[in-house]
């Protein structure tokens, strides 16, 4: 019996280390660069191919030749529909949700009032803007509340009284209904 007991011991543990080896060979064999705990880079905005737009003549393109080769812009200038604007970023999920930004584009495709293409401009970092957020709330009448009117708000509020029967059935002065 005791033969038994400590052949068996041996058996268990030969067993637990064949999964854990079995497990490491899958984990490893699913990219060795990191690639099994990474999420894919995600395309955002409209990405233009600059080969196409090499293809745009200024002062013959016109905008149908322009959303024909690479399709409608991500935005318009505020002040002026003659300023077009292709924004694409490549982003990669990283900490907490957040997205990393990998690689953005921005190219300004501005026309005549003919509608005719004058030019093309790519933007880079370096023509960014820093923008200030501004970290304030916009008070609202009426929400704000005393701790006492907090701890007493909902005193008075509900009542114990028994439901009226007639309330709400047909025919009532609360529902009219169908006679």
């Amino acid at each position: 019996m005791r033969a038994i007991r400590s052949f068996s011991a041996p058996l268990a543990t030969l067993r637990r280390l064949a999964v854990t080896v079995g497990l490491l060979a899958t984990l490893a064999g699913c990219g060795g660069s990191g690639d099994f705990f990474s999420f894919p880079p995600q395309v955002r905005g409209n990405k233009v191919d600059e080969d196409l737009l090499a293809q745009l003549v200024p002062g013959t393109s016109t905008r149908q030749d322009v959303i024909a080769l690479i399709g409608s812009p991500t935005t318009k200038a505020a002040f002026d529909d003659n300023t077009w604007i292709y924004i694409s970023e490549v982003t990669r999920p990283v900490i907490a949700g957040t997205q990393g930004v990998e690689d953005q584009k921005v190219f300004v495709v501005t026309f005549d009032q003919k509608g005719v293409m004058t030019g093309v401009t790519k933007k880079t970092q370096a023509d960014s803007m820093p923008v200030d957020v501004v970290d304030r709330t916009t008070p609202s009448p009426g929400t704000e509340a005393s701790w006492l009117q907090q701890l007493l708000g909902n005193v008075g509020k509900f009542s114990a009284a028994a439901p009226d029967s007639t309330s709400g059935k047909p025919g009532t002065s609360t529902n009219p209904g169908n006679f």
